[in-house]
């Protein structure tokens, strides 16, 4: 037997007087009625195409961190994400962006709807969000109920620690050790953006967060990966050493992403991201820093760099392997700069792609853009929803996939998803396309892909 769970109205309006830059319309909170479901009848809906099961926590409960007292990490199997998060984003064209989300997930009017999280509050603001778009059929589950109990399957990424959360950054600072930072030694907080400290970092950064220009990980005026003597003498100057535990926030994230990944090809140990960045630690309510920090340098890495070199695929690489079976090159960049209609930059004028790679998807309007990859709150999206991008281009993960965009900062966000999914046999192909196409002898493709 169904209960029937009347919210009330003055419970909803404290919830949304709590989060008033949602601006949502609380004209009709009163007639909002909402049903609760059991575990034992949520079990036997799982699998009926007339339910939808959504996910409203924040996108790192959802990829496996354990947040909010509770028992287990992760989603239930079966679930779609639509976080409560997401209401709060300022963004243009947001609601447009929200109702494309809806209906990518399958969460239609016409289906029950089983919102859950561990707060109530969450899925109670998603909740009034769908009923004043319409939706009827809606419950509340606490996913509580299903962690607690160890005989019930709960998913999560394989390397869901790679994109760290907000609050886990936040706890490191006030000195606790968070889920997977037990064995961190050395744990270090940097920002990553191209420029000087006034481009970015002056403006706001993580707190303790010392600044890195990524011109010194990729120097001008080429931008490409700089070479193994640049990356030890950076290393040095910048205090890093192999044994380091590193997250790298930023307000741009493909930044971030960028130098994540050339630290881990250097051979830093335990490497991570922000997930969101510095937008995600805005809107979980922390202060940003504008005071400056400095690395204190250090005499010895620890080992060769780089370690990690097989993290890296050279042109060399690509020209051997492109036409080998076991080998995928993945075009991150626009389906425009894919077909040759656009270079993607101002600075670079060639135009087209590598004959015998994939359109991988990338952003919908520039080389600055992964729409594709992220949520409306630039955390990652849910990888189901990329994998069956991937599978519309022909792109077999069971392969090695090497991820290319103009010069790497797209590809190496991509990439780093792809390995919190657990696909290792994976890597970045630094140079890109601009590497590739400013060798007049590489031969190039233009037009739609046979």
């Amino acid at each position: 037997m169904k209960k029937y769970l009347l919210v009330m109205t003055i419970v909803l309006s404290l919830i949304l007087s709590a989060c008033s830059s949602e601006q949502l319309d609380q004209s009709n909170i009163e007639d909002v009625q909402l049903k609760s479901i059991s575990t034992s009848e949520l079990k036997e809906k799982l699998d009926d195409s007339s339910w939808v099961l959504v996910d409203t926590r924040s996108n790192d409960e959802f990829n496996g961190w354990r947040l909010n007292g509770i028992k287990r990490g992760g989603h239930i199997p079966n679930a779609v994400d639509f976080s409560a998060n997401w209401l709060r984003v300022d963004v243009e064209n947001k609601e447009k962006i929200l109702d494309e989300t809806l209906k990518n997930k399958g969460i239609d009017k016409d289906k029950n709807i089983v919102l859950y999280c561990s707060n109530q509050n969450d899925s109670l603001k998603v909740a009034n969000y769908l009923s004043q778009k319409g939706y009827e059929n809606i419950y509340i589950y606490d996913v509580n109920e299903w962690a607690n109990d160890e005989s019930l399957p709960m998913e999560k990424y394989k390397n869901y620690h790679l994109i760290v959360p907000p609050s886990i950054v936040k706890d490191i600072l006030d000195g606790k050790t968070p889920e997977t930072f037990e064995n961190a030694k050395q744990i270090k907080i940097v920002e990553a953006s191209w420029g000087d400290e006034d481009a970015s970092y002056s403006k706001g950064h993580v707190p303790t967060a010392f600044h890195i220009n990524t011109d010194l990980v990729e120097p001008p005026p080429t931008w490409m990966l700089a070479d193994d003597k640049q990356l030890t003498q950076f290393a040095l100057e910048y205090g890093f050493t192999k044994d380091d535990t590193v997250i790298v926030t930023g307000e741009n994230q493909m930044a971030a992403y960028r130098v994540a990944v050339v630290l881990r090809y250097m051979g830093v140990e335990d490497v991570r991201v922000l997930n969101g960045g510095l937008l995600a630690w805005k809107l979980a309510g922390y202060d940003v820093e504008t005071t400056s920090n400095y690395p204190t340098p250090v005499s010895d890495f620890g080992s060769k760099i780089p370690a990690n070199p097989s993290l890296i695929t050279t042109i060399d690489q690509v020209k051997e392997n492109l036409t080998k079976n076991e080998f995928i090159l993945v075009d991150n960049r626009t389906w425009d700069e894919h077909i040759g209609k656009s270079s993607g930059y101002s600075y670079h004028d060639k135009k087209g792609r590598i004959p015998n790679s994939f359109y991988g998807y990338a952003g919908l309007k520039d080389s600055n853009s992964l729409d594709y990859y992220r949520n409306i709150d630039n955390t990652m999206r849910n990888f189901k929803e990329i994998l069956a991008l991937w599978e519309d281009s022909g792109i077999d993960i069971n392969k090695h996939l090497a991820f290319m965009c103009g010069s790497g900062w797209r590809a190496a966000e991509v990439l780093t998803y792809a390995q919190v999914m657990g696909l290792e046999n994976t890597s970045l192909y630094s140079d890109g396309w601009i590497g590739w196409s400013n060798d007049p002898s590489n031969p190039i493709e233009t037009g739609e892909p046979k």
